[in-house]
């Protein structure tokens, strides 16, 4: 788990211009801090210890103010910048080398049973104030403009933008 979190870590300061160094990034990232306080929330939580997993994660989530549900899965390097505000449902799924700004959600639409929330594949940009909804999936090398809304599967390799988002490339 050290291992992951550090590669997290490295991830978040060879993305950000603004990181100087990687214990500049551990201590005062809350994007960082909402990954590793998630990593231990879902262990207790693949553990079936529902209780400590969802104590873990709410306080993480008044810590940093990124809500993700300890069933979440998440992949490796992720990069939550500027955090405030993101939402990760339960069962959402998110790939490795994601990158995921301020106000975003990948939420369910309150009609889905069991799989609610979407799948995010690897190397996913996700820009600020999106909302991702269902129990849809993007595909590799998505890019989801600042403020879409993302209510169907995108493929591979597609840029996404607006309300309800549509694909503006290829």
């Amino acid at each position: 788990m050290f291992k992951d979190l550090y590669e997290d870590a490295k991830n978040i300061k060879d993305k950000d211009p603004a990181a100087r160094n990687i214990l500049e990034v551990i201590i005062l990232y809350s994007g960082f801090h909402a990954i590793f306080f998630h990593r231990i929330a879902h262990f207790f939580y693949s553990k079936k210890l529902f209780f400590i997993a969802r104590l873990i994660s709410q306080i993480s989530r008044f810590i940093t103010g990124i809500e993700i549900h300890p069933g979440a899965k998440i992949g490796k390097r992720l990069f939550i910048d500027h955090g405030l505000g993101i939402v990760i449902g339960e069962t959402a799924e998110i790939g490795n080398d994601c990158t995921i700004y301020h106000q975003v959600t990948l939420g369910g639409t309150g009609k889905d049973k069991n799989k609610r929330h979407p799948t995010i594949g690897n190397n996913v940009f996700i820009g600020a104030g999106s909302k991702i909804l269902g129990p849809i999936e993007i595909g590799n090398n998505v890019k989801i403009g600042a403020g879409a809304v993302v209510l169907k599967n995108v493929e591979e390799y597609a840029t996404v933008v607006g309300i309800p988002a549509h694909k503006v490339n290829g």
